[in-house]
Formats: structure tokens, C-alpha cells, sequence
């Protein structure tokens, strides 16, 4: 399949707010995910992810909210047919940079992740992390992965309650190096006021995730919350305060 790269289209205030904060935290957060990348903690997460996979087998496989594009890099080198797609152009462009770097195949377009401009039943796996508790319109989003993600394929949502967190909770206690000692307090501020405008900051999470995927049609649904356990064993740069958690779903 042939993909066209779709650039967000006018969707309000909040998007356009999503965007202008990821774009200002691009640069660095690339520079953060490719440590993270060769790093032990980087490893953790593709073991994570790995197991969670079907084996012996080349899948298509697509990293929803992708960022720099760190797991759709780390799979591709594994074999894997692999595409990541982010909202934010700066991200994109970053992804691009670090696949040329790593001679990688995996592919990287701008694309919102509530409207993915892919045919019906095109995906293995739908992977993403920390992306959900972004979306203005999870519902959408949810409905849309079920509608490109092939029958017998999964859903991998890694991600944690964000909404009823704090981007500046226990700043103290994180190294000097942790990206959020070096965020300006006004970015911090930004984070905690587009959160407060999101629905899915309202709602008690994984629990409603699970409900909504049930509604949609996805099928053996289930909730893994030790993943923080396993992923960040020490405090360190790449450490995550908040709990995170793994939705798998399949269709």
C-alpha cells in the first residue's frame, strides 16, 4: 500500500495547543528518546513489547503517536514492517532524521492519530505510549484503530492516569538530568492547563478505556498495570513518576 502523508487540519484551539507544546519540546525530547533508546530502560520496553507480539512472523506494524519514533525504529530493526505517525510535524521530522541515522526502514508521517488515513483492516499491531491521555476525542481514536487494525490484530496502549497527576509532583525527588527538572515552568503549566481541557482527564482510567473498547467490538481485553515496575527499575532520566499501564485489545 501506497501511504499519502495527511498534515492536521484545523480542529480548534486545543490541537493547535497540542502541536505548538510538542513542537517547543521536540528537540530535546528526541535527543531523550534516542538514550532511551540503547539504554537499558529502552530495552525493557521492547521486551515488553516483543512479548506481547505474535512470533515467528513479519508484521505490519504501526506506532500511533510516535514521537521521535523511538519503538517503531526498534522493531523495524527486528524485522518488522513498521510505520509511526505523530501529530506534531517537528516530531515527524526528528523521526525521520534518527531512521536515516540508523538506516532504518521504518517510515514516519504527520498525521493525526483521531482520523488515520489508512484503508480498513491494514495493521498486525497498533502500538502507542503515553498518546491517549492527549486526545480531545479518545472515542474517535479507539474507533478508528479498530477499523484499520486487521481481524485477529492487537492493540498495545501503553499509558498511565494522567489527568489526575501532576507534571510538577515530586520535581525534588527526580535527577537533575529528568526532562522535567530542565521544563520551564511555564511548559509545565501549559501541560497541567491543556490537560484540564481534555474529557479523559475526567475519567478513572484504565477502567474507562476497557468499557469503551468493549462497546466499540474489541475483544480479550486486558489490563497489565506492573509495567512501571518492570520498565523503571532505577530513577533515572528516562524515569516515568506516574503508573503506568497496558491496554492490549484485539479485534
Amino acid at each position: 500500500m501506497e501511504y499519502k502523508e495527511t498534515f492536521p487540519p484545523e480542529s480548534g484551539e486545543i490541537k493547535n495547543r497540542i502541536v505548538n507544546y510538542w513542537t517547543q519540546r521536540s528537540h530535546a525530547f528526541s535527543e531523550l528518546r534516542e538514550k532511551e533508546q540503547v539504554s537499558e530502560t529502552g530495552q525493557a520496553w521492547l521486551a515488553e513489547i516483543v512479548q506481547n507480539l505474535p512470533s515467528g512472523k513479519k508484521l505490519k506494524i504501526l506506532d500511533i503517536g510516535c514521537g521521535t519514533g523511538m519503538f517503531a525504529l526498534m522493531l523495524s530493526q527486528l524485522g518488522h514492517d513498521t510505520t509511526g505517525i505523530d501529530l506534531t510535524e517537528h516530531m515527524v521530522l526528528h523521526a525521520r532524521e534518527l531512521a536515516a541515522k540508523q538506516h532504518s526502514s521504518a517510515k514516519f508521517f504527520c498525521m493525526d492519530a483521531e482520523s488515520p488515513a489508512f484503508a480498513d483492516n491494514t495493521f498486525d499491531i497498533l502500538l502507542t505510549r503515553n498518546l491517549t491521555w492527549t486526545l480531545p476525542h479518545a472515542e474517535q481514536a479507539y474507533a478508528q484503530w479498530f477499523r484499520i487494525l486487521k481481524r485477529g490484530g492487537a492493540l498495545l496502549n501503553f499509558d498511565a492516569d494522567y489527568g489526575h497527576d501532576s507534571c510538577n509532583k515530586n520535581l525534588s525527588e527526580l535527577p537533575a538530568e529528568h526532562a522535567h527538572c530542565s521544563l520551564p515552568g511555564r511548559t509545565l503549566q501549559e501541560c497541567e492547563a491543556i490537560k484540564s481541557q481534555l474529557s479523559i482527564s475526567r475519567h478513572s482510567r484504565p477502567a474507562w478505556d476497557t468499557a469503551l473498547l468493549e462497546a466499540i467490538g474489541y475483544k480479550n481485553i486486558t489490563i497489565d498495570t506492573e509495567i512501571s515496575s518492570r520498565i523503571y527499575k532505577c530513577c533515572n532520566e528516562f524515569y516515568n513518576p506516574t503508573p503506568m499501564f497496558l491496554i492490549r485489545a484485539e479485534k
